[in-house]
């Protein structure tokens, strides 16, 4: 399972003059990836290159660098550094050397990794969403069982025949959650995709 970071984090580096800040932080859309890159984006700068990572989906962008030698080696630096929800931008004030295409790639590849290999990070749980039934005499119990399996409530309703909830929990905790209340309420909470 892959980390996304805990807090926002920095690294600056120099090449040749060249100075390089890496910054990254975690997002959960395509939008707070771009938003973040508004925020971090100095217009004095050189280039402001940048990638981010969002399960399957991914951009990069080289922001006039020559093609491939900035926003390809900062995505690679999040999938070696086996992030996800991640956004990083690398800022570049040309310092009057030119690196070349490899002096590139090491830089901008070098400081993404080098920022989020220092940073904090936290792992990310695949998570579930179930849709539960009870009647109103097991509604004790499974108030009880969603505290103690991390289940967060989504929604919650009631009807003549009792309650139904729509709940997220850990994915790995879902089938003990499901046979623990089974055994709590003798088999009557029903349970179905959400």
């Amino acid at each position: 399972m892959s980390d996304t970071l805990a807090a926002p984090a920095t690294y600056a580096l120099e090449a040749r003059h060249s100075r390089f800040l890496a910054r990254a932080a975690a997002v959960e859309s395509a939008e707070a990836a771009i938003a973040f890159l508004a925020e971090v984006a100095d217009p004095a700068a050189t280039h402001n290159c940048w990638a981010w990572r969002i399960g399957p989906a991914y951009r990069s962008s080289d922001d006039g660098e020559p093609a491939g030698t900035a926003g390809r080696p900062i995505l690679a630096a999040i999938d070696g550094q086996d992030c996800d929800r991640v956004m990083v931008v690398v800022t570049r004030w040309f310092g009057g050397t030119k690196l070349g295409a490899g002096g590139l790639v090491r830089a901008y590849g070098g400081a993404a990794a080098e920022c989020l290999r220092t940073a904090s990070r936290v792992p990310l749980v695949a998570m579930r969403t179930l849709q539960l039934q009870a009647g109103f005499d097991d509604t004790g119990a499974v108030h009880a069982a969603l505290t103690a399996f991390g289940a967060e409530k989504l929604e919650e309703a009631f009807s003549p025949d009792g309650l139904r909830l729509w709940l997220t929990l850990p994915a790995d905790r879902a089938e003990a959650l499901q046979a623990h209340l089974r055994d709590a309420t003798r088999d009557r909470v029903r349970f179905a995709p959400a």
